[in-house]
C-alpha cells in the first residue's frame, strides 16, 4: 500500500489522495485512512486528547473538502494560484507566530487554538505553501503530464522542465506515445 507521507509536506501529500490510475480512486476511502494520513505527517487529531482518538466521519468530509480546494488551487497558473491562496488565507482561522530559528526570529502560521483537524490542516498547507513560494518554487509548483494522473509535485530539476510526478507516470506515458507512433 502506498505512504502518504510522500513528500513530507501536506499541502502536496493530500493533493495527491486522489489517484486516477486505482480502480478506487479515493485514497481517504474512510476514517482509518485519515488516522493514517494524520500520523504519517505528524498532525494531531485532536488538540488536548489522546491522540489514540480517531477521527470521526465529519472530519474526514471536512479534510476531503480542503484536498478539492487546495486541488483547484493547484491546478491554477501561478498569479491565479497566488490569489486563489490569498482569499484562502482570509478565510482560515489562523494566527502568525514569531518562532526562533537558530537565534533569527521567524514568522510562521498556526492554526487558533479550539480549530478542528480539517482547518488545521488547512492552515499547515498554507504555510508550506507560502514557504514553498518563499524558496523561489512557486512557479515549479505543477500538476503531472501524464493523462489521467492528477498528481501534484514541485519540480526541483535543474533546467526547471520535468513534466511527470514520477518514473511511473513518465514510463506510462512515452509507452503511450510510443504505440501511437507506431500505429
Amino acid at each position: 500500500m502506498r505512504q502518504f507521507a510522500e513528500t513530507g509536506l501536506v499541502a502536496i501529500d493530500l493533493a495527491n489522495t486522489w489517484d486516477e490510475w486505482l480502480d478506487d480512486p479515493e485514497r481517504l476511502p474512510d476514517v482509518a485512512a485519515l488516522h493514517r494520513f494524520c500520523a504519517e505527517l505528524n498532525e494531531p487529531f485532536r488538540i488536548g486528547t489522546p491522540t489514540a482518538e480517531l477521527p470521526d466521519l465529519g472530519d474526514l468530509e471536512e479534510v476531503r473538502e480542503v484536498r478539492e480546494r487546495l486541488r483547484a488551487m493547484l491546478a491554477c497558473d501561478p498569479p491565479e494560484r497566488t490569489r486563489a491562496l490569498a482569499r484562502w488565507v482570509d478565510e482560515l482561522p489562523l494566527r502568525a507566530l514569531v518562532q526562533d530559528s537558530s537565534g533569527t526570529p521567524r514568522l510562521r502560521l498556526a492554526a487558533q487554538d479550539g480549530t478542528g483537524l480539517a482547518d488545521r490542516i488547512a492552515v499547515r498547507a498554507v504555510a508550506e505553501l507560502l514557504d514553498i513560494a518563499a524558496s523561489g518554487d512557486w512557479e515549479r509548483l505543477r500538476l503531472c503530464a501524464a493523462g489521467s494522473c492528477e498528481d501534484v509535485f514541485v519540480d526541483r530539476s535543474r533546467p526547471g522542465r520535468r513534466q511527470f510526478c514520477s518514473t511511473r507516470c513518465a514510463n506510462r506515458a512515452h509507452a503511450a506515445a510510443s504505440r501511437a507512433r507506431h500505429r
